[in-house]
């Protein structure tokens, strides 16, 4: 019996071949930009595949990744700090009520335009080998890393603060120009529940900052805003219960007729005018 042969493919390519399925769920989606980014690592575009399928609240310490991860703490710190480089990532640190000081991590699934623009570049193929990963070296004792344990919860915030961060990223509504990161977002806030604080709503403090704006192209929102945060903060209104006693009402005779002269002055009582007096009445 003959050996059974199979058919060869009608092309043959030497290249990457793609067999695709729909995901249903338990899945994450990612640009191209990070994907086949030139300056990254593999590593670092694992690893911010990695963050970006995660919830939200999710904890991405540099601890956390290493008990996930077999890379260890060094290299995982190196990876971090990379994406950070390129705008994949930013951390910040962040006063609670409660004085604890936390760092709060942010993840861009699509980075600012400062980071894109690179990429948009035109494409030198003698460039086209990959960028080495660079050095890992040890997180230094004052880093943002690690966090302390435990990590906030979302509603951790302060109400005024959170309400000052809708505020803000509620004004490219008023004008697509005033468009900001998360991180301008969160670094404006306390600036803007300052005007929350004095009284005004938030109608009042979006028109304040949104009034005259010019006509040229708006460079950088974050910069603008923060100046007329500045600048333009109101003064507080004097508290009622505090302020001090003004002068006692003067009260207004009514007009009278002198007895004497038949001038008019005004006196509580009738009778004669000051200079119609006896010496001794205007003594007494």
């Amino acid at each position: 019996m003959a050996d059974q042969q199979f058919s060869a493919p009608s092309r043959v390519s030497s290249g990457i071949r793609h067999i695709n399925q729909d995901h249903r769920r338990g899945y994450v989606k990612i640009g191209n930009h990070l994907a086949q980014h030139r300056e990254l690592s593999m590593g670092a575009i694992g690893l911010a595949t990695h963050i970006q399928s995660l919830p939200a609240g999710a904890k991405v310490t540099i601890k956390a990744l290493a008990e996930r991860f077999p890379e260890g703490e060094v290299r995982i710190a190196a990876t971090l700090r990379e994406l950070e480089e390129h705008g994949y990532l930013a951390r910040y640190r962040e006063r609670l009520p409660t004085g604890q000081i936390v760092t709060c991590t942010v993840s861009y699934n699509n980075p600012p335009a400062r980071w894109t623009e690179k990429l948009r570049e035109p494409h030198d193929p003698a460039s086209a080998a990959p960028a080495p990963a660079p050095e890992p070296q040890p997180e230094p004792p004052d880093g943002p890393e690690p966090m302390p344990e435990p990590e906030p919860e979302p509603d951790a915030v302060p109400e005024g603060i959170a309400q000052a961060r809708e505020l803000l990223a509620r004004l490219r509504l008023r004008d697509p120009r005033l468009v900001l990161s998360e991180r301008d977002t969160v670094r404006l806030a306390p600036a803007a529940a300052v005007w929350l604080e004095r009284g005004l709503p938030p109608s009042a403090v979006i028109a304040a900052l949104t009034r005259s704006l010019p006509s040229t192209p708006i460079h950088s929102p974050a910069a603008l805003l923060a100046h007329r945060l500045r600048e333009l903060l109101p003064p507080r209104l004097p508290d009622p219960g505090k302020g001090r006693p003004g002068p006692p009402d003067r009260e207004i005779h009514p007009l009278r007729t002198c007895d004497g002269c038949d001038r008019a002055f005004r006196s509580p009582v009738p009778g004669r005018c000051r200079d119609c007096r006896p010496p001794d009445a205007q003594a007494a």
